[in-house]
């Protein structure tokens, strides 16, 4: 199960970030999935696919060439841990401020809980404050 799980972790990242498929979403994540970390809000977490999907618009229209990395993943039991590395550049506007048209590069990791094949619970912690130094947004 750990390598299954480890390989929908790793599909998870090249489908729906570097390839860009909103669709992908609900394929791999649970109707009832949370998804902390990632929002303004952390008493809010993302809810299923329907939820997480404006981050992830918002994110791909910022960064549309954006590629992560998976450099390592531990798995145990129905978690799995990833260590990734995320680099893009910023020409969408979506972040609130204009395109920069500036390189980002920075890192985070994410353990994911999975049930019957799919995320169901993901703890999200990626370098957000690095990305947004690089942009020279703070």
């Amino acid at each position: 199960m750990s390598e299954q799980n480890k390989a929908l972790v790793r599909r998870w990242f090249e489908e729906v970030w570097n390839k860009g498929r909103p669709d992908a979403i609900a394929e791999m994540m649970a109707e009832d999935a949370v998804a902390h970390g990632l929002s303004d809000d952390a008493a809010r977490p993302f809810r299923g696919p329907r939820g997480f999907l404006p981050f992830h618009a918002q994110f791909r229209e910022a960064f549309p060439n954006i590629q992560v990395v998976v450099e390592d993943q531990i798995a145990e039991g129905d978690m799995v841990a990833a260590r990734c590395s995320v680099r893009g550049k910023h020409t969408g506007d979506s972040l609130g401020f204009a395109a920069t048209e500036l390189p980002v590069e920075f890192t985070g990791i994410t353990i994911a809980r999975i049930k019957d094949g799919k995320i169901v619970e993901a703890w999200n912690n990626f370098d957000f404050m690095k990305m947004y130094k690089q942009l020279g947004a703070i």
